[in-house]
């Protein structure tokens, strides 16, 4: 019997043994290996890419999943990637699924509807979560919305410490010298991080970068 040969990507190690565990008593998928952001995926494919799917969350360090999921769909077209997120937002959708994604699951499904998830797009389906599914409908019906969520760039409002942050994280500081940098804790650096990629409508630090500079908020 051939396996399914599977990646686990996610930056929290708890909820990746978590993913591990609910697939455990399917004998026909093989766990090749758990990484811990996009950047480590590609230098694992780059040495072998013979994986058959990737289980892929949205908000990492270094490079982020739905940037992930298009260089891999770029280099590697024959590998299928499911989105495995706690992110249900209209603009992670429509990014992902725009990025290549072959389906989205939310992280709270169980692992007898992962699995099948899982078989489904290996066959070629388009696997998601019943929400993402009503959530997926609506952007086709009404388009103007994905333009929103595309092209927006409304002037955003960056706290004080927010551009702080912004700062150093454009002068390719850590988050852990940020936090040194700033007296605050590696946690709260993330926070402030996550919250600066929502208002800016990015999914990394060079768009970050970027968008902030544009506006003058940097």
């Amino acid at each position: 019997m051939n396996k399914i040969k599977l990646a686990i990507v996610d930056d929290n190690t708890f909820l990746a043994r978590a993913i591990k565990e609910k697939l455990s008593d399917f004998e026909d998928l093989d766990i090749k290996y758990m990484v811990y952001n996009g950047s480590e995926l590609l230098s694992k494919l780059e040495k072998n890419h013979n994986l058959d799917l990737v289980l892929m969350d949205i908000e990492m360090p270094v490079l982020d999943g739905i940037e992930t999921v298009r260089i891999v769909k770029q280099k590697y077209p024959h590998i299928k990637v499911l989105m495995l997120t706690v992110f249900d937002n209209d603009e992670n959708i429509f990014n992902a699924i725009q990025a290549g994604a072959d389906g989205y699951l939310l992280k709270e499904i169980e692992g007898h509807k992962l699995y099948n998830a899982i078989t489904e797009t290996i066959e070629g389906g388009a696997a998601m979560s019943p929400s993402i599914a009503v959530k997926t409908l609506k952007l086709l019906r009404y388009p103007e919305k994905q333009e929103s969520l595309s092209v927006q760039e409304d002037d955003v409002s960056l706290s004080s410490r927010e551009k702080e942050v912004l700062e150093q994280l454009a002068e390719g500081l850590s988050y852990t010298v940020i936090a040194n940098n700033l007296f605050l804790s590696p946690s709260t650096v993330r926070k402030h991080i996550e919250n600066i990629y929502r208002k800016l409508q990015v999914h990394n630090k060079l768009e970050a970068v970027q968008k902030a500079r544009r506006q003058s908020l940097i």
